[in-house]
């Protein structure tokens, strides 16, 4: 498949590396930024085409599909373009800073007619597909209770680069930057949240304007009980969890590593090598899981698979409950319930 890279900002180092990979599967046609110098200087290293603009990749005959990669500021445009043109497109999470924003999004690709996939690559970790197995079979028996921890740590000198962490270009802090991946997978492992009671916060370790701090207590709609604690001031930081309480047993999913306990005695545990980007340097993980969501989009377009990892509008319920959070914080902690939205 003929693929334009859109952007190249901080989680370019992975794709690029999952791209190379692919080179079987995947041919670049260019790459676009808007920054002159620094375009044709990435499109030179990896000996590619510099796309002048963006209407010359949605005017291009041979690029079927784009890979975006740009803040999730002014992505509109991006969207509007390709989808008029035909160009399938997978993008960075989130989609857009706010759920509004981010719905007109996948509106504008599904009357276009197009794909639109999200790069929510903590749905393809192993120990992340294996738990998931274990729900949908049942073995846990009926889920009570679940808790998600993001112990993360993020530098003062990260967020001094100008927009991290501001509303105007990333939408938030800690929740829509890094947590929205485990997040996005207890919702994909256990299903909608019915309601939701939050406090987000900055701390005393960071200036910054959104919060590098935020707790929840969750409902799901299944009535399953649940808890959110997610940071980026925790140093040195460590491997996110999850953990899940069933009738029939209990699992851990800390990383990529999954460890169940059967109430019958049985333990078994299933190691995934490799760091989660917890500490200071947020791209210190493997390619392997942004390979697996680039080459399922290629299947997809291609006709080979029926559908995608992380689907537009379904990364839409992450956002939707990132967003009730936090209305949740600002009105003291009142419990707010999802079907407001």
């Amino acid at each position: 498949m003929k693929l334009a890279v859109i952007g190249l900002g901080m989680a370019a180092r992975a794709h690029v590396a999952a791209l190379e990979s692919l080179h079987e599967s995947v041919e670049l046609t260019g790459l676009y930024m808007r920054n002159k110098t620094r375009r044709d200087s990435a499109a030179e290293a990896m000996q590619v085409k510099a796309f002048p603009s963006l209407q010359s990749i949605a005017d291009d005959p041979e690029t079927e599909a784009v890979l975006v990669l740009t803040p999730p500021d002014g992505r509109k445009e991006i969207v509007s373009l390709m989808a008029a043109a035909g160009k399938h497109i997978l993008m960075e999470k989130p989609l857009e800073r706010t759920l509004p924003a981010a719905t007109e999004l996948v509106e504008i690709a599904e009357q276009g007619g197009i794909l639109l996939g999200t790069v929510l690559q903590h749905r393809a970790r192993q120990g992340a597909r294996q738990l998931k197995s274990l729900l949908d079979s049942g073995q846990l028996g009926d889920v009570a209770m679940v808790r998600v921890d993001v112990p993360w740590w993020r530098p003062q000198d990260y967020y001094d680069q100008p927009g991290r962490g501001t509303y105007e270009q990333d939408g938030g802090g800690v929740l829509i930057t890094q947590a929205i991946h485990v997040l996005d997978l207890m919702l994909h492992l256990f299903g909608p949240v019915k309601a939701v009671q939050a406090m987000l916060t900055t701390t005393q370790l960071h200036a910054m304007e959104a919060e590098d701090f935020a707790s929840a207590g969750v409902l799901f709609e299944s009535g399953a009980v649940g808890s959110i604690c997610a940071t980026t001031a925790s140093f040195p930081g460590s491997a996110e969890t999850i953990r899940v309480d069933g009738s029939l047993g209990s699992a851990t999913l800390e990383g990529g590593s999954l460890t169940i306990h059967m109430r019958d005695g049985k333990v078994e545990e299933f190691a995934e090598k490799g760091l989660s980007g917890a500490g200071a340097d947020p791209m210190a993980f493997p390619y392997d899981w942004h390979m697996e969501i680039i080459q399922n989009f290629v299947d997809v377009v291609e006709g080979r698979s029926d559908s995608l990892i992380a689907p537009g509008r379904d990364s839409l319920k992450v956002q939707r409950l990132i967003e009730a959070m936090e209305r949740s914080s600002a009105e003291a902690g009142l419990r707010i319930t999802l079907d407001s939205f």
